[in-house]
């Protein structure tokens, strides 16, 4: 992990995999944020074992997501989605976890249920999960970075194509570039028709302008198109 993310700082939002967590914890400059989603699952495989304590886990996570789409369809930001969710959505966490607490304290409960598995899970994460309640720029998941990952896995059958370990990663590398021009609302074919004309001339010292979010600020006004575009015109 020290290797994948280097010198980072800030805050950085993630799954629920160990390795994050570790890589945080070693790292002052790190805030470690992470997923309901994740979370949510967990309960959702305790359906079946114990049906009304997780539905119980579910509504209150449910409830943060409606206050989530609230702020979207008010288009919330900065302070205002701050204290639309410290004012809504922080009540719902705090109950979240004080029902937490009472299910771990049911003499019932066995450790090896998927009920008693979810609410390990949760707790462990406590602090990480309430982060998108003092940072307004936060999500309270990673769903939108999973939807922009999924063309890679979907399209598996097709890496099997790429002959040799270069060549993977040099798919590797273009992906990461496609899935970062979505993220930044950059249209894929808009920039790569730019960038491979425009890297001839751009000097090597200056190759961060060419990613997409230094790009999307300093190009995008006025992108390069092909020859084939500009014959059509």
């Amino acid at each position: 992990m020290q290797a994948f993310l280097g010198d980072f700082s800030g805050t950085l939002l993630s799954d629920g995999y160990d390795a994050y967590a570790a890589y945080a914890k070693k790292k002052d400059d790190v805030i470690h944020a992470q997923c309901w989603s994740h979370c949510r699952r967990k309960f959702e495989s305790a359906q079946n074992s114990d049906p009304a304590a997780s539905e119980d886990a579910l509504a209150l996570i449910g409830a943060m997501y409606r206050h989530e789409q609230i702020i979207r369809d008010r288009q919330l930001e900065g302070e205002r989605k701050l204290a639309y969710r410290t004012e809504h959505s922080e009540p719902v966490v705090t109950a979240f976890w004080a029902w937490c607490d009472t299910q771990c304290h049911r003499p019932d409960l066995l450790p090896s249920s998927p009920l008693a598995k979810a609410l390990k899970y949760a707790m462990a994460r406590k602090a990480s999960l309430q982060v998108f309640l003092a940072d307004p720029e936060v999500p309270i998941d990673t769903n939108h970075l999973e939807r922009g990952l999924r063309v890679i896995p979907t399209g598996k059958k097709n890496w099997l194509f790429c002959w040799t370990e270069i060549g993977a990663d040099r798919v590797a590398v273009i992906q990461s570039l496609l899935v970062t021009c979505r993220l930044q609302g950059i249209d894929p074919y808009t920039y790569l028709v730019d960038v491979l004309q425009r890297i001839s001339e751009h000097p090597a010292s200056q190759i961060a302008d060419l990613t997409p979010r230094i790009w999307k600020e300093k190009f995008s006004q006025n992108p390069m198109k092909s020859d084939l575009a500009l014959a059509g015109q």
